[in-house]
């Protein structure tokens, strides 16, 4: 069980802490909440203190005997603020200490994570930038805000990110500490496919697979948690959308194969996480196909799809990284990584990101485990843990190899 603080802000957003506190008790974490004074404008303490279990105040004054301004930090193993206002960012940079919170801030040992949440025009001032910058600077986590419907009728960037993808993210900063959410995809722009594409039989039935887009998901809420300009080529996923992430809908081959030729031509890496139906109907049919008669179809004539990962190789600029995926079973020919590493020769990627799904594992899962091919076929250590986890290590062996 993890000690963790959950900051709350004075925004609109602070009754989405409430479903975040749950997540993180629900998940088993002992969850201490230290609001500050506008916040409780908000939400009350009572519902803070009946989720949690844990006393809630927001002054230095009370607990005196305690020194709890001091010691919720110190013995805290994550913290979260959530959301984070201007006011509240403004405060941490400045090293204020005029309540509780900051004060906490300013004791915590642990990762600090910072979820903010204001309107679009305070999000983008200058002073608000540069607040940013210092807080990350220091090694402090700041998720970029999501993109949505804001106070009023206003929409933009400054929405919180939904509280489950925050609490995706803290878990993997629980298990791997604040470094699997450095910033060093800042000013990077990735593009990522996910999901399975499907191809038409009839106006009914298709030829699919069953890749949920989970891990591709998790790849793109990683790599904008580590700054990077996120686009998410997504083929048939029901998932929302991850936040600070612009998603572009696909739903067969020949879709996705032009929306990544399209949104990877000025882009740092290419992520080919989704899974690329190898073969489509030669012919779609107009009609639904009928069971019995003389129209029922004795055979499906297939005809391949294009090899959009080794057309996105032999396209890119210079300097573009390309990561790609294999799903594949050992059979009597070669082990899973066997059959990787000629797939990996054939496609000329830079990286290789290889699952086992023997036995139907992987898909739709929430947990993975995978193992990373350099260009050589030299394979590093299995990633394992949940989907965010795994994303995180994956883009650990990216960004050092980027120029």
């Amino acid at each position: 069980m993890s000690r963790i603080v959950l900051g709350v802000g004075g925004g609109v957003a602070a009754y989405k802490a409430a479903l975040l506190l749950r997540a993180f008790t629900e998940a088993g974490h002992d969850v201490r909440v230290v609001p500050t004074p506008a916040a409780l404008r908000f939400v009350g303490a009572a519902t803070f203190e009946a989720l949690s279990g844990n006393p809630v105040t927001t002054d230095v004054w009370a607990d005196v005997d305690e020194v709890a301004h001091v010691r919720i930090g110190q013995t805290a193993d994550l913290v979260v603020v959530a959301p984070a206002t201007a006011d509240l960012l403004a405060r941490a940079a400045a090293g204020r200490a005029d309540d509780l919170l900051t004060a906490t801030l300013l004791t915590a040992h642990c990762p600090v994570v910072f979820a903010p949440a204001m309107h679009t025009e305070m999000w983008l001032h200058p002073a608000t930038r540069d607040n940013v910058a210092t807080l990350r600077r220091r090694g402090a986590i700041v998720l970029p805000p999501a993109v949505g419907r804001l106070t009023g009728p206003d929409s933009g960037p400054g929405r919180l990110p939904e509280p489950a993808d925050i609490a995706a993210l803290a878990s993997v900063v629980l298990t791997a500490g604040a470094g699997a959410l450095t910033q060093d995809l800042v000013g990077r722009r990735v593009v990522i496919s996910a999901g399975g594409t499907r191809e038409p039989l009839d106006p009914v039935r298709y030829l699919g697979n069953r890749s949920s887009g989970r891990q591709g998901w998790a790849l793109a809420r990683v790599a904008a948690a580590r700054g990077a300009e996120v686009v998410l080529v997504a083929a048939n996923v029901d998932l929302p959308a991850p936040f600070g992430v612009r998603v572009v809908p696909a739903g067969t081959a020949e879709e996705l194969r032009a929306a990544m030729l399209a949104e990877s031509a000025d882009a740092d890496v290419v992520v080919m996480a989704a899974a690329v139906a190898d073969f489509r109907p030669e012919t779609v049919a107009a009609t639904k196909l009928k069971k019995g008669g003389a129209a029922e179809p004795s055979a499906v004539p297939l005809v391949r799809n294009p090899d959009v990962l080794a057309e996105l190789v032999t396209k890119r600029p210079a300097g573009q990284l390309v990561v790609g995926f294999a799903a594949e079973t050992g059979d009597d020919a070669g082990d899973v990584l066997t059959h990787a590493r000629a797939k990996l020769a054939r496609k000329g990627c830079d990286l290789l990101v290889v699952n086992d799904v023997s036995g139907g594992g992987v898909f739709g899962r929430p947990d993975n485990a995978a193992v990373v091919l350099a260009a050589d076929g030299t394979a590093g250590e299995e990633l394992q843990g949940s989907k965010d986890a795994v994303a995180a290590g994956i883009w650990s062996a990216v960004a050092p190899r980027l120029s």
